[in-house]
């Protein structure tokens, strides 16, 4: 019996997990990829605000100051993983979990005919302090265009993209970023898959 219920907790789980974010497209027809293999990418984070922060700057000057209060030199550490995150470890699981999901190999192809550009737009950092726990949300734009004329053939917006790790995987902030990365790779992939076929 308790297993089950555990079970149970799980699937409510994953199933909020996979239904929290939302993805509409406000722009153009994706349709117009098929045929493709490569698609390039970039990402970037243009006036992203960050949790109760409209400005990544003030938030990053204001956690970077917190935990150099409490060991100095360790808030300038996590300032320079809070941007590294971004090549290391967010892309990554974005392009990763999005190829998984479609038949596009998503990458650095300067020569490739459609160019899709991802930019970050909000960042909900979250926390795990072992008593409580507020997952990590990412909003995001994604436009897709010509890479030669820079025309934009369809736009997207994904909102509440989530990341967590179940039990106390995730104390590290950029380990919930990741998961949202992650999420919003593997559901977009999916849509984009299923606009193209």
């Amino acid at each position: 019996m308790k297993k089950l219920f555990l079970l149970g907790l799980l699937s409510v789980s994953i199933l909020q997990l996979a239904t929290a974010q939302k993805i509409k497209k406000t722009e153009g027809d994706a349709s117009v990829l098929k045929g493709q293999t490569n698609i390039n990418v970039v990402f970037t984070y243009d006036n992203m605000s960050v949790g109760k922060f409209d400005k990544e700057a003030d938030y990053v000057s204001s956690k970077k100051g917190e935990i150099n209060e409490k060991e100095a030199g360790k808030g300038d550490k996590w300032a320079a993983a809070w941007v590294s995150d971004r090549k290391s470890r967010f892309e990554p699981d974005f392009i990763e979990l999005f190829t998984k999901n479609t038949s596009f190999l998503l990458g650095n192809h300067p020569e490739a005919k459609y160019t899709m550009t991802i930019n970050t737009t909000r960042t909900e950092p979250g926390f795990n302090i072992v008593m409580m726990k507020k997952n990590a949300q990412i909003d995001l734009t994604i436009t897709i265009s010509e890479t030669a004329s820079k025309k934009t053939v369809a736009a997207y917006t994904v909102l509440k993209a989530p990341g967590r790790t179940y039990g106390y995987g995730d104390m590290d902030t950029g380990v919930r970023i990741s998961e949202a990365y992650a999420t919003a790779g593997k559901y977009f992939g999916k849509q984009l898959a299923g606009e193209t076929k």
